[in-house]
């Protein structure tokens, strides 16, 4: 069988889980533009070779994934299965490669988009959202350390199913993120929206600048604010990418995240004479 071919847009924050221990939710555009999320992958387990990039053309064994209903969903044949790499698109002429993968179908109402994610036959859980304005970028303190109990379950089984290894060489699973980032923005139609921001980038970028400032919380939160508000926000033209969960996809108001941000710069307008 063919194997699929995927544009990388979307690695969100890994989240641990008991049956896989730990997990990121991948998302890109197949070669015809359409949306394909896959879901579990044991991102940091992989080898060198097979740690996507955004951007990074990879190539899979995927089948739908017939425990998630939402149609965009699919899983690799067998969690160990190879991820190729085979290529890269860049930035060149203001991201115009990406862009005519990424910008095929725009939405730009809040509501429209909601209501096909509720509507069954559609069930909409992927999307690019042109905000019409950034209002705010928020931060809020969340818990600052994983589930006790799964820890101490995912490190039990670890130790018992790896009974010759030494223990540093257990797999660590990643810090969790001592805050909630999010946007708030309006639509088309003049409605606020507050959603979280749930992308590995504005983690990675948030523990980067919190080594390069010595451990302070607050100065590196200010250059995380700095990054997606007073630059992608204002100086660039900012589009989201946003995706449900699968829990929360019909019983949520707006099931939507952000789960990734497409910052081309702004075209400026040709004068026409």
């Amino acid at each position: 069988m063919a194997k699929t071919k995927v544009l990388i847009t979307v690695k969100t924050y890994p989240t641990i889980s008991s049956k896989y221990e730990e997990l990121v939710c991948t998302a890109g555009f197949t070669e015809n533009g359409k949306w394909i999320r896959i879901y579990p992958i044991q991102f940091r387990k992989k080898s060198y070779n097979e740690q996507y990039k955004k951007y990074d053309w990879v190539e899979l064994d995927l089948i739908k994934n017939k425990s998630d209903f939402r149609p965009e969903s699919f899983r690799l044949k067998d969690i160990d299965d190879e991820i190729k790499i085979v290529g890269k698109i860049g930035t060149t002429n203001n991201w115009q490669e990406r862009k005519q993968y990424i910008l095929q179908n725009v939405y730009e109402n809040l509501e429209k988009l909601i209501t096909e994610a509720h509507n069954k036959n559609i069930c909409t859980s992927l999307a690019v959202f042109k905000p019409a304005k950034i209002t705010d970028f928020t931060i809020e303190n969340v818990e600052r350390e994983w589930d006790k109990v799964k820890l101490a379950k995912l490190d039990a089984e670890q130790r018992q199913g790896n009974l010759f290894k030494q223990p540093e060489n257990l797999f660590e699973v990643v810090k969790k993120l001592p805050y909630k980032f999010s946007y708030i923005f309006e639509d088309n139609a003049g409605t606020q929206s507050k959603l979280m921001i749930e992308d590995w980038e504005i983690g990675q970028l948030f523990w980067n600048c919190l080594e390069k400032y010595e451990g302070n919380e607050q100065k590196a939160c200010e250059d995380v604010r700095k990054k997606y508000f007073n630059d992608f926000a204002k100086t660039k033209n900012l589009y989201l990418f946003l995706g449900t969960s699968q829990v929360h996809h019909f019983p949520s108001k707006n099931p939507f995240m952000i789960i990734g941000v497409f910052y081309p710069k702004k075209e400026l307008q040709q004068d026409l004479f």
